[in-house]
């Protein structure tokens, strides 16, 4: 490199490992610009300080900056007008490293959601179950049921409040219902809808902690239409094993149509507070 002094594009090319219609483009935006370029064929060439501008641009490019930002920065500005490019880079990577940690916990949550529901299925998996069900902040909202689980689950109502209140949520979709006796005999009127925030709510008043109690269990195969069928069961269960239940239930959906419309594919779970007197 040392004895010449102008390198036509494709040297430059070769040189540091870039490809010329990159070049051509970084000229284009006014990055990279030729020292010279020849009349008689229109050739293109650079001069040693140029081609020592590649790696520079190839590094802003690693932290994140787009093409555009980088005029300014490869021109050596002033030390403010960096700190301010540098200061605002870093607050947008801030947010894009909360914002890929919040994809990145809603994805495993369902991840682990369908490998739990196979196991489920593998197993046959249809007994009461004592459980202590961790406590975790929830945010929800009231809402009317008619046992229309599809309308309930997959609640339009329920996805614009979380986008107004820029909160993310995870994991299933949980029902509470505050009698499981008038759930179990087709009576129930209102439910709330509840999942897990990713982050605290901001301005959510509608969050409370799910958990912190015993629990009978019992997972439900297939079309939620005869999920009913599980609070006879637990009741059973708890009154031969000298267990009382409580008022409130909760039905977590696993499976359901937020991941597919097989209804034989379904795998709910029936969560009843349980205590002995």
């Amino acid at each position: 490199m040392k004895e010449k002094k102008l390198y036509s594009i494709g040297e430059v090319s070769k040189i540091c490992n870039i490809s010329t219609k990159a070049l051509r483009f970084y000229d284009k935006i006014g990055i990279i610009s030729p020292d010279m370029i020849c009349k008689e064929n229109s050739y293109r060439y650079y001069n040693k300080e140029s081609l020592l501008t590649v790696p520079v641009v190839k590094y802003y490019k690693q932290m994140g900056f787009k093409l555009e930002e980088m005029q300014g920065l490869v021109e050596g500005n002033t030390y403010y007008y960096l700190e301010q490019n540098f200061r605002n880079k870093i607050d947008q990577l801030c947010l894009q490293e909360q914002q890929i940690h919040n994809s990145y916990i809603a994805v495993k949550d369902w991840y682990e959601l369908i490998q739990e529901a196979k196991l489920v299925l593998q197993n046959d998996v249809h007994d009461v179950a004592v459980k202590y069900i961790q406590p975790a902040t929830y945010c929800g909202m009231e809402q009317d049921f008619d046992y229309n689980y599809m309308e309930s689950i997959i609640n339009i109502e329920w996805t614009n409040h979380l986008e107004q209140e820029e909160n993310e949520i995870t994991g299933p979709v949980i029902l509470k219902f505050d009698s499981f006796e008038e759930k179990m005999a087709g009576k129930c009127s209102r439910t709330r809808i509840m999942q897990q925030a990713i982050h605290p709510c901001r301005n959510c008043l509608n969050r409370q902690v799910f958990g912190g109690f015993m629990a009978a269990s019992v997972y439900h195969i297939g079309k939620h239409e005869t999920i009913d069928e599980e609070y006879e069961k637990i009741l059973k269960w708890a009154t031969k094993r000298g267990y009382k239940c409580g008022k409130e239930s909760f039905e977590r959906y696993v499976v359901d149509y937020w991941t597919t419309r097989s209804r034989d594919e379904f795998v709910s779970e029936i969560i009843v507070p349980i205590y002995r007197e």
